[in-house]
């Protein structure tokens, strides 16, 4: 029995399935910035992790599966950063929390910027992710979400200095739909939630993730240059918006 037969073996426990696919999840993330998503290889991965591609096939059949994991568990290590960073702060500490989660979702970005890119980037031609990635790319704004519904539940939003111009009737009932919904997220929503604030929230995340889309794809290039400094300031603004203005205990 060859080394090939003994690692196709280890493929067929449970504990040796969860390990390849560990395995080919490592080196697809690498290929994703030697060779980009659309040239991803699982022969060449599997040459590399010294199986045959068959093996490999009952768990992931073919780059589109790889492709769904990476990009699932890629808005899963996201979100995980994100979440223990807003962990750190205290529960009361409102601007604390939301600048924790913008700082940690840029600096899992710059970290891995081709992870990233799959994420947020142009789309891989031929490929349409499932509805199984939805509910982990909503980490980040579920964290914002609950940031701005705990600081409204405690009574330190601030007034707004000057009211928002309205939104229009079709963006008013997407962000009434969306406040409609959040019940059924697990959230306890206040009374006194509006969609106005719903909307300012989606404002946030779009800023946090246009930004951070600005930064790594160049698009900053002969006007920002201070980019951690800048997120901030970008962070803080929508923050202000929505009220949330007390002074932040960073850890």
């Amino acid at each position: 029995m060859g080394a090939e037969d003994v690692n196709n073996e280890a493929v067929d426990s449970g504990a040796g399935g969860a390990r390849t696919v560990g395995a080919v999840l490592d080196v697809a993330r690498r290929q994703l910035g030697e060779v980009g998503p659309s040239a991803l290889s699982l022969r060449a991965i599997a040459r590399e992790i010294g199986v045959v591609p068959s093996a490999i096939y009952r768990y992931l059949p073919g780059r589109e599966a790889i492709l769904t994991e990476l990009i699932h568990t890629g808005y899963e290590r996201l979100g995980a950063a994100v979440s223990a960073a807003e962990a750190q702060c205290d529960r009361d500490d409102y601007l604390g929390r939301w600048l924790a989660t913008w700082h940690a979702a840029r600096a899992w970005a710059v970290d891995h910027p081709h992870e990233y890119a799959l994420l947020y980037g142009t789309p891989v031609v031929g490929y349409r992710a499932p509805q199984t990635t939805v509910a982990p790319a909503q980490t980040v704004v579920l964290t914002l979400a609950q940031i701005s519904i705990d600081a409204l539940a405690s009574g330190a939003l601030a007034s707004s200095a000057a009211p928002l111009p309205p939104p229009g009737p079709a963006v008013t009932a997407d962000a009434e739909a969306v406040l409609t919904s959040l019940p059924g997220l697990g959230f306890d929503v206040p009374p006194d939630l509006t969609p106005d604030m719903v909307l300012l929230v989606i404002d946030a995340w779009t800023t946090l993730f246009g930004a951070i889309s600005f930064e790594l794809f160049g698009h900053y290039v002969g006007s920002m240059t201070a980019s951690c400094e800048h997120l901030e300031a970008l962070a803080r603004r929508c923050a202000a918006a929505l009220g949330i203005l007390s002074a932040a205990c960073r850890k």
